[in-house]
């Protein structure tokens, strides 16, 4: 069986790759309001720029648990062939550690948000409830977990990203078209479209 027809066969589901590519696009805009919002302090007022912040991380936690509702019910194309047992033991980690990021991270900023007496809404008109009760201490270190995993959370994006262009450039096994819009192309024919 070729490359080619090998990444055709383990292509993602339109579902699947519409919600991975809709959480990358959240995750972007989501870390562009963090460098430029106000450092959150003991007195700091909620702003536009954290309002925006609360939003957009309650939509990546939504569609976080789009994606592993998804995941749970459909199975992802196997590994290729030829893909090393390592490179297939790394994925496995990877993926799993930004699944429980995607979940956790939003989670705990949203409990933090509530320490503080914010409302976190996702539309206009649709405020989520409270996780803890204003001024509880353990918002105020979710608040500081939260801030730790979200780095974390990109160092794990830019290691799946590595891997992604290490699939692409090195390996040339269309790993990564598999996961793009369209048809998929191994490496070799990927640069005719």
């Amino acid at each position: 069986m070729s490359q080619d027809s090998q990444s055709s066969e383990a292509r993602y589901h339109p579902v699947a790759k519409a919600l991975h590519w809709l959480m990358a696009l959240l995750v972007a805009i989501q870390f562009g309001i963090a460098w430029t919002m106000p450092d959150i302090g003991p007195h700091t007022r909620l702003g536009r720029l954290i309002s925006l912040h609360l939003t957009v991380g309650g939509l990546i936690g939504l569609a976080a648990l789009a994606r592993v509702s998804w995941r749970l019910r459909h199975s992802a194309p196997g590994a290729l062939a030829t893909e090393p047992g390592w490179l297939r033991a790394g994925a496995r980690v990877s993926h799993a550690t930004l699944y429980f990021l995607l979940l956790i991270v939003p989670l705990l900023g949203w409990a933090a948000a509530s320490a503080r007496g914010w409302r976190v809404t996702l539309f206009p008109g649709l405020a989520l409830p409270a996780l803890l009760p204003r001024g509880s201490k353990s918002g105020f270190l979710a608040g500081d977990v939260h801030s730790f995993l979200a780095y974390t959370l990109l160092a794990i994006v830019g290691v799946h990203i590595a891997a992604a262009l290490y699939h692409r450039l090195i390996l040339h096994d269309g790993v990564l078209a598999r996961m793009l819009p369209g048809r998929a192309t191994d490496g070799r024919n990927s640069r005719q479209r």
